[in-house]
């Protein structure tokens, strides 16, 4: 039987769609919003608002009729129950801003593409906050963590762990039993073959391979990936 784990609030009762904020006002955010549309066409769950940011949009114009609403302060300090989607692709950044959503009244909305097709799959867990886009394939035993990011066309082995905050780039692969620490960035086209441990916050550069486990906090690129920078550490 699937397990998807959504918000602990997905059961608040609301007279008809949910409303919904997206947090990022940039490319990826419009991509979020261009998510929530398709999801809303197969049944309609989401009522979006608008955008936050801490970096007001030089062109309106591209928010697709929705407004700029402010900065991640003035949402905290908003009062209406509201679901959120954080669309910022740096892992880092999204569990800074997840960090300082600490109002009670805001719940991470679950995105997963209709494409993805679910139904049936055994035993794939999805953690609240996370968006999987379209085209991602699951198989089967898979756990992922809260607010984590499957950009376009990723595929997930069986018994593969991604933990809180990793992003997965366009077609991005994780093999069989691999398991992703927190905060780990795959690049576009990267890979992480079968049984594969990799480190917390390390990068694996675009077309990497990583055919061995990596240490936390570097960067690795190339076939196979090798090591070729250490991260000062996140506070």
């Amino acid at each position: 039987m699937t397990q998807l784990f959504f918000s602990d609030y997905d059961d608040l009762d609301f007279p008809g769609s949910r409303p919904l904020v997206i947090v990022g006002a940039g490319g990826f955010g419009r991509e979020v919003l261009m998510l929530v549309r398709q999801l809303n066409e197969m049944r309609q769950q989401w009522d979006v608002l608008g955008f936050y940011d801490d970096q007001r949009p030089a062109d309106p114009e591209l928010l697709h009729d929705l407004p700029y609403l402010g900065t991640v302060a003035d949402l905290n300090a908003t009062t209406d129950t509201v679901y959120v989607a954080v669309a910022v692709g740096n892992s880092h950044h999204r569990a800074d801003v997840v960090g300082r959503l600490t109002a009670r009244h805001l719940h991470f909305a679950t995105l997963i593409h209709p494409s993805v097709a679910l139904r049936g799959y055994q035993n794939v867990q999805v953690g609240p906050g996370s968006i999987v886009t379209q085209g991602c394939v699951f198989t089967c035993d898979i756990v992922i963590g809260r607010h984590v990011l499957l950009n376009l066309g990723c595929t997930i082995g069986h018994d593969a762990v991604l933990e809180d905050f990793c992003s997965l780039m366009p077609h991005a692969n994780v093999g069989g039993e691999a398991h992703l620490e927190a905060a780990v960035y795959l690049g576009t086209n990267a890979t992480v073959i079968n049984q594969v441990r990799v480190g917390a916050r390390t990068i694996v550069g675009a077309g990497a391979v990583a055919v061995r486990d990596l240490p936390a906090g570097v960067t690795a690129v190339g076939v196979p990936a090798q090591v070729i920078k250490q991260h000062a550490q996140h506070r």
